[in-house]
């Protein structure tokens, strides 16, 4: 059912350097927060932490109870972005285990019951991958439920990427690009 939505790409668009918010983020996306839903380190609150110039969202899953990490695209809740007109987004990251992404619309934010596709594991190591945004590239699954709103309403009014999993993993955002879509700071 579910299909690699993933291609590692060498080339792409260069990172953008120097145009990072006054607090942290990455790629001015400010808040990356544990959500309190499974066993998480931290188990709470915000992901980023300093590394070196810049920052990175580190985490943990563990266990084998669903774990969720919210990225809110406007830095706050209340906050959607219009992404219709996007391809996709280039993620930057590295995690010992499969996990996936989700859509969350903002007239559909709670629940499992969203659009989602596979974030492959990268034994570890940072890898840069393009997601894009072609409805065949995602999916749902039974075990979370059928999203009662369609895809296309998900990329009108998309409020977050949520990432989930449900094993034991060790995940590193180091990069997180939308492409047409530029986060406001706060």
């Amino acid at each position: 059912m579910v299909g690699s939505a993933a291609v590692a790409h060498a080339g792409g668009p260069p990172p953008r350097r120097g145009h990072e918010c006054a607090t942290p983020s990455i790629d001015r996306l400010q808040q990356w927060l544990a959500s309190g839903e499974g066993a998480t380190v931290p188990a709470t609150g915000s992901l980023l932490v300093r590394e070196h110039h810049r920052y990175a969202a580190e985490v943990a899953f563990l266990g084998t109870d669903w774990h969720v990490v919210v990225v809110w695209l406007g830095n706050r809740f209340e906050a959607q972005a219009d992404l219709s007109d996007s391809s996709g987004f280039w993620l930057t990251y590295s995690a010992t285990d499969d996990l996936y992404v989700q859509l969350r619309p903002a007239s559909h934010w709670s629940g499992g019951d969203k659009w989602l596709t596979p974030v492959p594991s990268t034994g570890g190591r940072t890898v840069r991958r393009f997601f894009g945004f072609a409805p065949d590239r995602w999916t749902w699954l039974p075990e979370l439920g059928q999203p009662s709103h369609s895809f296309a309403s998900a990329l009108g009014e998309a409020r977050g990427l949520v990432f989930v999993g449900k094993t034991p993993n060790d995940i590193t955002f180091r990069g997180l690009r939308v492409d047409h879509y530029r986060p406001p700071c706060l």
